[in-house]
């Protein structure tokens, strides 16, 4: 805490002391604030906020350790040193008992009372800091944040807000990396089952055989090493949410038994005799489409029906450019937090460089991108130079379909003069000579794709 901001309030009704001491710290350049009475001084408690107090313990009316109770109650995180001409054992102890932060005794030397004064601000500094990165910490752990500022992802918002007042199950759709899990957060945040568990599984982390145990549990004995019986994670969910990440890894044997536990709302342990009832809603998510997994015979139709009441698909961040100086933000002050670091700009080339990239890897590359150069950063601004070096400098574009599929040679030679004709500032000699072409042939193709301009 610096001189400059630290407000100081003294309390003395000897008028001398009061006028030196307040003299001494205004020279050190904190803001101060004097009276001579400790009525007046609850008063001013009530209408300002100090960030340390120092008090006479003595005083008619209302002492010291009144005012030490009072700023207690109202400012916890503040401190107070007491000052008296009484140095006792006793009433030394009766001040610290109390909450003060240090006790002082007349006659006092200034150094000493400057050296305490500043150490109280530093504690008080650190204290505040703490508190602003535990909150921090609570903004970036575990909460269903989904930052945008896109038309269409508020769109999908609400559309996911509404239907999590359901029970209904719910397909998530997207590529890897725009955010599946964190918007199955968000629909269980939004619906009946808050209170309840989310449970998170990845499907296409698991054998088998080991994905029937942690679905479903087993009972003492049911396979060599099965010392004890287990709860399956959909028994642990149970009055909240299961969410199937990579739902088409499942085998379809696994699919099968899947279909049951959803249809009749029980599960079975391996080696059980007596099925388990089950209060669960299922989240699934997959970078596929699943539609096309069901006719090539990957997905079972019934599965898919069940599992598939109402479908959310996420868009890939390439088509929410729009969102990226947000996200950018976001991530630079999450990773500022999380590293305890003062970065808190970017070079505007450095945004310049993500807004032609398409993020193949999405959301979650843009993160990996920020935290790497929040993590080398010494000043306060991500530079180019903090970048994964094949990103440095570059002066490419990606392309892709709306749908995933990959694109034909048309439609990228279509998107790319789109790109550098965007990049000329739609000066289509200057296109041209880019392009490697002549002004006539680049207007034939500008005709044969339709291309706006």
């Amino acid at each position: 805490m610096s001189n400059e901001t630290a407000k100081i309030l003294i309390v003395d009704d000897e008028e001398i002391a009061l006028h030196n001491l307040k003299h001494v710290l205004k020279k050190e350049g904190y803001d101060v604030t004097a009276s001579q009475s400790g009525q007046r001084a609850l008063q001013l408690l009530e209408e300002h906020n100090f960030d340390l107090v120092l008090t006479d313990l003595k005083m008619e009316k209302v002492g010291g350790m009144q005012i030490l109770k009072r700023v207690r109650e109202l400012y916890p995180d503040i401190e107070v040193i007491m000052i008296t001409g009484y140095a006792t054992v006793d009433s030394a102890i009766e001040a610290m008992k109390a909450g003060a932060y240090h006790y002082i005794a007349k006659p006092y030397k200034l150094d000493e009372a400057r050296k305490i004064v500043r150490e109280a601000l530093e504690k008080i500094g650190l204290k505040r800091e703490n508190s602003r990165l535990r909150e921090s910490l609570k903004v970036f752990q575990g909460e269903a944040r989904l930052v945008t500022n896109n038309p269409g992802m508020k769109k999908l918002l609400a559309m996911a807000s509404q239907v999590a007042a359901s029970d209904s199950n719910i397909v998530i759709c997207g590529e890897s990396g725009t955010g599946k899990e964190l918007l199955a957060r968000f629909v269980h945040a939004c619906s009946n089952r808050r209170n309840g568990p989310l449970i998170s599984v990845n499907c296409g982390a698991f054998q088998e055989e080991l994905l029937a145990n942690e679905l479903f549990g087993h009972e003492k004995g049911a396979f060599t090493g099965a010392m004890e019986a287990k709860k399956g994670l959909v028994e642990m969910a149970d009055g909240g949410t299961l969410f199937l990440d990579e739902i088409t890894e499942i085998s379809l044997a696994m699919q099968v038994k899947l279909l049951r536990v959803i249809q009749e709302k029980e599960v079975m342990h391996l080696g059980g005799v007596a099925p388990i009832q089950v209060n669960v809603r299922f989240l699934a998510a997959t970078n596929r489409n699943l539609a096309e997994e069901v006719k090539q015979g990957h997905f079972r139709q019934d599965l898919f029906y069940r599992i598939n009441v109402v479908a959310l698909n996420i868009p890939p961040l390439a088509e929410r450019k729009d969102d990226l100086p947000l996200l950018i933000q976001y991530f630079i002050k999450k990773y500022g937090a999380l590293m305890n670091k003062e970065v808190s700009n970017i070079d505007p080339e450095v945004v310049d460089i993500l807004l032609r990239y398409d993020f193949p890897g999405n959301v979650r590359e843009l993160e990996n991108i920020i935290e790497r150069g929040v993590a080398l950063a010494s000043g306060d601004t991500i530079e180019v130079g903090h970048l994964p070096e094949d990103l440095r400098g570059t002066c490419f574009q990606t392309f892709r379909r709306k749908s995933g599929t990959i694109p034909s040679l048309a439609d990228q030679e279509r998107a790319y003069i789109e790109w550098v004709l965007k990049e000329q500032g739609d000066n289509k000699s200057l296109a041209a000579q880019a392009l490697g072409i002549d002004r006539v042939s680049l207007w034939r193709k500008i005709k044969k794709y339709e291309v706006e301009g």
